[in-house]
């Protein structure tokens, strides 16, 4: 059995088969509606029912209250259709949306770039075309056919030239596979990929000025975008808040403090959480958003691109639109959702 899905204002219609969610029939069918984890943790898919009926799987409160669940809202990745359903959503034009693809690539290079932080390089097939736009993931595929979501840390044109993408891992102790990057991951293994996906990615059409906002390694899509801002000769104002607990979290200064001599309408203020006297930071302290909230108190001109932990996105978020005038669907996010917050939610189905 198959329903019929409309997207409202854009009217574009798509078909649901009873087993899957709403979310994936669009992506199989190139109709590229919000999203980001996939998993009803993060929220981004958030979108209002305005006919129809929806059954959710498991997913987090946080990402959908009972109270938006009353008020007619849905997450698209979580829900099944169960008659015709008309959405609003906002929705990322076909036009640039970039083909699924499945490649094998190999483990290139591995660069410790912090105790805790592993930049590893993919090799792609010299002989396929992957494309994505500045921000989004890919998801790569585990021995066992389990996945991890990576955004990728280069922006596209420098992977089309040398072929490689750009991941930034972070060391989870006790995760399944960042264990296996910093205990046993070696140059030459080879690796399934699957993407690009996501909404999150740099709105190169805009004139708006820029607020990047990252915690940890949400560095990394944010450093493809301001590549890729570099590449097409913007001139658009931006600025960078990159949040860490320590100094050393700030895994990339050094690149950062060199590019900012190359780019004059980039600036970049890291803050740090819980630096300890051995540290010696003399720079912002607390929560990153917060910095951004005393420096630019009327974003109601601006475009915020936000990376990282949910705690800080969804913070942001409530912060930044409630109180610094910041246009609610200029704020685009990106949460990196844990394999623990996943199994979290799988555990409350």
């Amino acid at each position: 059995m198959s329903f019929q899905i409309t997207v409202t204002p854009s009217q574009r219609q798509f078909t649901v088969l009873t087993h899957e969610t709403i979310l994936q029939s669009a992506i199989r069918q190139g109709i590229t509606l919000p999203y980001g984890c996939k998993d009803g943790v993060c929220g981004t898919c958030k979108c209002k029912l305005l006919s129809g009926k929806v059954v959710h799987s498991a997913h987090q409160e946080n990402a959908l209250s009972a109270q938006e669940q009353a008020k007619g809202l849905i997450l698209t990745c979580c829900a099944s259709a169960h008659s015709d359903v008309v959405l609003e959503s906002r929705q990322v034009t076909l036009k640039s949306a970039f083909p699924i693809k499945r490649l094998p690539t190999r483990i290139q290079q591995l660069d410790k770039k912090s105790p805790d932080v592993m930049l590893v390089q993919l090799q792609l097939p010299a002989s396929e075309l992957f494309e994505y736009h500045a921000g989004q993931y890919i998801e790569l595929i585990l021995k066992n056919g389990e996945r991890r979501s990576y955004s990728m840390a280069n922006a596209p044109y420098l992977s089309a030239a040398s072929k490689t993408l750009n991941l930034h891992i972070r060391h989870l102790p006790g995760g399944l596979f960042t264990d296996h990057v910093f205990n046993g991951l070696k140059e030459k293994d080879m690796y399934r990929i699957e993407g690009p996906f996501g909404s999150f990615y740099l709105r190169e059409e805009s004139d708006k000025p820029i607020v990047l906002l990252a915690s940890g390694t949400g560095f990394a899509p944010i450093k493809a975008i301001i590549e890729q801002l570099q590449h097409i000769q913007s001139k658009r104002d931006v600025v960078l808040y990159w949040g860490g607990r320590r100094p050393r979290d700030l895994y990339l200064n050094d690149w950062l403090a060199e590019l900012l001599l190359n780019m004059p309408n980039l600036r970049y203020v890291p803050v740090v959480s819980d630096a300890l006297p051995e540290d010696h930071w003399t720079g912002r302290t607390g929560w990153v958003h917060l910095a951004v909230m005393a420096d630019l108190p009327d974003l109601s001109q601006h475009e915020v691109y936000a990376c990282g932990a949910p705690l800080m996105v969804d913070a942001a978020q409530a912060d930044l639109i409630a109180h610094c005038r910041l246009p609610t669907d200029m704020f685009y996010a990106d949460a990196f959702i844990t394999e623990a917050e996943k199994a979290k939610t799988a555990s409350a189905a």
